[in-house]
């Protein structure tokens, strides 16, 4: 059950209907709710007199939503999401201070947190919430503070900072390329190589992933009609440098999110710095503008920046 501190802010029958729509049963909502079950039907009763409509079909052992019913979910969802995520970072506030930073899972994986650690220790007063989404998050609601985003510059939020660019690099595992270069494995020293190796594809379907593609890259080889031994399709980022760091196949990685690992001989690239490829797009960061001024958020956010300008020397990228 949830505390006092937990408790849902109540809005009366509003709250009373989404919780039963979420929940598909009255009982479960009075629980949620702390009402009784007979409280709860009254609100709804009231809330469907004064919308003159009926929001629920009311079964023997169910609970289902009307058109008009899904029609006003809709809506007052994502109404009270927001409303309950203004309430929670209030009394945040009143406690030890939070800071919340947005970004995709891959990037918080590989670059954000295997750093965070170290500002952590800097900045033990301070706690972190990590929201990982591959959706582009609304920077007006309310509890997003620091955004990390991933795209070209005219998709890039007003007033945002260029972390570093995107660079794309074929890798495999050290162990990996020593067998092939042993003879144990095919061989991998040209880009034809490749059609007697696995390759680890992103499976993303947005815009933007066409420049992380296997297929991309062996264009600009001219090795366009190149079919590889077999595809592995992975969902993210992260996934395929596990399968390479594995020796499961051939990745095409984000250099900027495996630098480290190539400098500490984890992953190497099996055509050298030459096979190296550029994208438009960049990595990005922005405080929300519904962010308060607070000296946690601009603190943590002159640190990313301070890390991004680390990775940029890493990866041998000048430009700020």
């Amino acid at each position: 059950m949830n505390s006092p501190r937990q408790r849902p802010l109540a809005v009366g029958p509003i709250r009373a209907f989404e919780a039963v729509a979420r929940r598909l049963s009255f009982r479960a909502a009075a629980e949620e709710l702390y009402l009784t079950q007979s409280a709860i039907s009254r609100q709804i009763q009231a809330l469907e007199e004064e919308m003159g409509a009926a929001l629920f079909t009311r079964g023997t052992r169910h609970v289902s939503l009307t058109g008009a019913g899904a029609a006003l979910l809709q809506a007052v969802a994502p109404a009270l999401a927001r409303l309950d995520g203004a309430v929670r970072q209030i009394r945040a506030s009143r406690g030890r201070r939070i800071v919340t930073i947005t970004t995709f899972a891959s990037f918080a994986s590989l670059w954000l947190l295997p750093r965070l650690e170290t500002y952590q220790r800097e900045q033990s007063d301070i706690d972190i919430r990590l929201d990982t989404s591959d959706r582009m998050v609304d920077l007006e609601e309310p509890e997003v503070e620091l955004v990390l985003r991933y795209c070209e510059p005219h998709q890039a939020p007003e007033g945002s900072q260029r972390l570093f660019g995107e660079t794309l690099t074929p890798v495999v595992s050290p162990w990996f390329a020593e067998r092939a270069a042993r003879g144990e494995i095919p061989a991998l020293k040209v880009p034809s190589d490749l059609a007697h190796h696995t390759l680890l594809e992103e499976d993303d379907t947005r815009p933007s992933a066409v420049y992380l593609s296997w297929r991309h890259w062996l264009d600009l080889q001219g090795q366009g009609g190149l079919e590889p031994q077999r595809w592995v399709y992975l969902r993210y980022t992260y996934q395929q440098v596990q399968a390479a760091m594995s020796g499961q196949g051939v990745a095409m990685a984000r250099l900027a999110l495996v630098a480290e690992a190539l400098a500490r001989g984890e992953l190497v690239e099996p055509f050298g710095v030459h096979a190296r490829v550029r994208s438009p797009c960049a990595y990005w960061l922005a405080i929300a503008p519904g962010a308060r001024p607070r000296t946690e958020v601009r603190a943590l956010s002159d640190w990313v920046l301070a890390q991004a300008a680390l990775t940029r020397a890493a990866i041998g990228e000048n430009t700020a």
